[in-house]
């Protein structure tokens, strides 16, 4: 319903501005055309931002293949670590198109620091989840838990990090770089333009707040059973209807995102980039705020390092969790912006 009301309000907007565009001069511009000078221009912190992008691509192809064999019945419910083992084999294996999608995306911003990026799209959100995990070993190991991973462990993880990941990251990176920068539909002007005061519903951090709310709520029934698995040793098998919660999360994390990047552009507000990433991505924090309330009110913990434990593991998957929809969102929006972009007509 969203989408075809977003259609009939882009094909009357295009109609009237190439309407506009054969009889009248361009001071008759309004709306989204108005920023087609500005609207392709690199964001800041580009490279931090590719990077994330291409962390965000891994993990959305590491969760759809896993998905998708645990619907056609590879991994079994009851081998409790043939999931995690899976989630991790590809991890670690889908490092070329994590390269790959970051080198294309800071090409395009006009960076040339190609070194840095690739270090740190191998390097910056791998790193982060190693670390997390390895302070929660620590954790186990003080405690003598028999749920504490060996230190050999450990260093096969490092091992599978480095050897594997970390040069098939540089393989996508390197034929990410030969290509050609992405080209944009409209010419960048010189000068930015001012950007006019903005309503409270346009700002930036109303937007972002707001757009994580609906792709929130297609997940969060599924999401008690998942943690229910978790932390009470309770079986899941539903696999088939994860998998279309997932889809829906991918078309709701779409939607909601290009809806506010299509009010902002009306607003004549051109930054996208990092909006566009954010407000779908900021879908984890209310992740966040449900764990807390799992803890509180399902879970009968008292014991510090358990605590401890609960919210790191809980952190690793919010993480990774904000990685997978702010992707979502940003790659929705850059079609969306390219689209409509394209089919207009511009001096």
């Amino acid at each position: 319903m969203v989408a075809m009301i977003m259609l009939r309000t882009l094909h009357k907007d295009i109609a009237r501005y190439n309407q506009i565009d054969s009889g009248e001069d361009a001071q008759e511009e309004f709306g989204w055309k108005l920023v087609h000078g500005d609207v392709f221009r690199p964001p800041r912190k580009g490279m931090l931002l590719s990077v994330l992008l291409g962390s965000g691509t891994q993990v959305f192809c590491m969760t759809l293949i896993t998905l998708a064999f645990a619907c056609l019945g590879f991994l079994s419910p009851a081998n409790r670590g043939a999931l995690m083992t899976c989630f991790m084999v590809l991890f670690v294996c889908l490092g070329t198109p994590a390269g790959y999608v970051s080198a294309r995306i800071y090409k395009s911003f006009g960076g040339e620091k190609w070194k840095s990026n690739v270090l740190l799209t191998s390097m910056l959100c791998p790193g982060v989840v190693f670390c997390l995990f390895f302070v929660m070993n620590l954790i186990l190991w003080s405690k003598g838990s028999s749920a504490s991973v060996p230190f050999s462990t450990l260093i096969a993880l490092l091992a599978l990090w480095f050897g594997v990941s970390v040069p098939l990251t540089f393989i996508g990176a390197y034929f990410g770089f030969r290509k050609r920068p992405i080209e944009h539909p409209v010419r960048t002007n010189q000068i930015p333009r001012q950007i006019p005061d903005q309503s409270v519903y346009t700002q930036p951090v109303p937007g972002i707040i707001m757009g994580g709310v609906l792709p929130f709520g297609c997940i969060f029934i599924q999401l008690f059973f998942i943690l229910n698995s978790i932390w009470s040793s309770e079986m899941y098998y539903m696999f088939g209807f994860l998998f279309l919660v997932f889809v829906i999360l991918v078309i709701t994390c779409s939607e909601t995102t290009v809806l506010l990047c299509y009010f902002h552009l009306c607003a004549e507000d051109y930054h996208w980039w990092w909006r566009s990433f954010l407000t779908s991505g900021f879908t984890a924090f209310y992740l966040f705020i449900y764990c807390i309330h799992y803890f509180m009110t399902k879970l009968n913990i008292e014991d510090t390092a358990s605590t401890f434990l609960y919210f790191g593991y809980t952190l690793i998957m919010v993480f990774l969790f904000f990685l997978l929809t702010g992707a979502i969102g940003f790659f929705a929006c850059f079609w969306f912006v390219r689209k409509i972009y394209s089919v207009v007509k511009v001096d």
